[in-house]
């Protein structure tokens, strides 16, 4: 989907933004197409009542095992989702929407005013520079934890531009995955977004990277932590850390051995020019981004986490 669209309004996944899913708890009706109802598409069962939500559901799917399963839909349509899309294409939809649209686009325009966020390399400004730099074709991949919002929320996919993600929280998945789509389509620029516990799953992959002759850009967010264990720590048991700070190896110096063109960054202003080294790299590159272990969340320290948690227990 066109994220520059003035009908797009967000997506409805990991990490669901209040926006979104203020539009489709105002929304009369929910066209599902191609949608397995699970945790993740409806914010952990929430979003809508069970079994039989609020809004009037027509859900289209290729398999008639995903229809009704979890919502009992108005009108079940077994069939292609895509299809289907070609066939709605023809019918024009009746009816003024124009200002709800434009007040959820709106809505979701805002989710991109951040807050600066605390430590070295503010995520904000830099996600701001890939979004300028990026050609229009380019290829996004990222394992799992909370570093992927950022490709996930705060990236504008154009037409032409395509994000590899997980479904299943599968951490590592973002190196191979930015791997076989450098060797598949050479041309295009390819950039990786892992943590640092999450890149070091499936860190070997580079050699894979240097005997097929790929050359990803991988930016790791290192922030000395398994940051999405330890935020589920501070909001359950706060202050109580077990297990989830680490001691990591120098990502450089392992750049470098793998041929590839390695830096770290320990400031907001040095990642732009960093940024230029890498995409020119013909070996590819590993830029290694000091981040804060405040900045667990965008709009949410660890402290405050941990704060609001006390708060809750006392």
């Amino acid at each position: 989907f066109d994220n520059h669209s003035p009908a797009y309004v967000g997506d409805a996944g990991v990490g669901m933004l209040p926006a979104v899913r203020q539009t489709l708890d105002g929304a009369d009706l929910i066209l599902a197409l191609g949608v397995r109802f699970g945790e993740m598409t409806t914010d952990g069962f929430s979003l809508f009542e069970l079994p039989q939500m609020a809004q009037t559901l027509i859900h289209v799917h290729s398999s008639d095992r995903e229809l009704g399963k979890i919502y009992q839909p108005d009108l079940a349509i077994h069939a292609s989702p895509g299809l289907f899309a070609e066939t709605l294409a023809g019918h024009p939809i009746t009816g003024d929407l124009s200002g709800w649209r434009a007040e959820r686009r709106a809505a979701y325009e805002a989710t991109f005013d951040l807050p600066a966020q605390p430590g070295p390399v503010d995520m904000t400004k830099v996600m701001a520079q890939i979004q300028r730099r990026l050609p229009d074709d380019a290829i996004l991949t990222n394992g799992a934890g909370n570093f992927a919002i950022w490709p996930n929320k705060y990236f504008q996919f154009g037409p032409d531009q395509r994000l590899l993600a997980p479904q299943s929280g599968a951490m590592g998945y973002g190196l191979p995955a930015a791997i076989a789509a450098k060797i598949v389509h050479p041309g295009r620029i390819v950039i990786c977004f892992a943590g640092d516990g999450d890149f070091q799953m499936n860190a070997v992959e580079l050699g894979t990277a240097m005997q097929a002759g790929a050359a990803p850009v991988v930016l790791i967010l290192n922030n000395g932590s398994y940051g999405t264990i330890r935020m589920h720590q501070e909001r359950n048991y706060p202050a109580r850390v077990f297990g989830t700070d680490l001691e990591n190896p120098d990502f450089v110096a392992l750049a470098k051995a793998y041929g590839m063109l390695g830096e770290r960054i320990e400031s907001t202003a040095d990642f732009a020019d960093a940024f230029e080294r890498a995409l020119a790299s013909p070996q590819g590159a590993i830029l290694d981004l000091v981040v804060g272990k405040e900045a667990l969340t965008p709009r949410q320290t660890l402290s405050q986490i941990r704060s609001a948690a006390m708060e809750t227990k006392s």
